[in-house]
């Protein structure tokens, strides 16, 4: 398994969909299939399993809109310190973390709606788990069972 730490997430793990290359001049490389579908299975699985969001996860979804943090901060009607200082000691206000999750969900073209998706966060254990781990199909990148 590879551990894919440049999405900024220190739980990701990768079962299959990427290739070890050495090459002469920079040594070892990881080649991933489809990064931008493997970012979108992650982030899909942060905004229907992840109960709250931490600062790394926050920032992970943040790029993902490709927001600044100050876009980010005037989309939510607040100040880029403040979305700073979520991301750094990783305590995000409920609101922000809905208000991201929605944007997401609108970004993507999902089919859920708002208020569903704030019952599906309310409803979610807390899950301890040290790795999430994504499998590619040939449908795309999908959270491993």
């Amino acid at each position: 398994m590879y551990h894919y730490q440049e999405s900024g997430l220190n739980n990701i793990w990768l079962i299959n969909g990427y290739d070890i290359i050495d090459d002469p001049d920079y040594g070892e490389c990881v080649s991933i299939t489809d990064v931008a579908g493997l970012n979108r299975a992650i982030a899909h699985n942060l905004i229907f399993n992840k109960p709250t969001l931490n600062g790394s996860e926050f920032r992970f979804l943040r790029k993902e809109l490709d927001l600044s943090q100050k876009a980010l901060a005037d989309l939510l009607g607040n100040d880029e310190q403040a979305v700073a200082r979520w991301e750094k000691k990783g305590k995000v206000p409920k609101w922000a973390d809905r208000l991201l999750r929605a944007c997401l969900i609108e970004f993507y073209g999902e089919d859920t709606g708002i208020l569903e998706l704030i019952a599906r966060i309310k409803d979610i254990d807390e899950r301890d788990q040290e790795k999430e781990m994504f499998e590619d199909y040939d449908t795309g990148w999908k959270r491993a069972a």
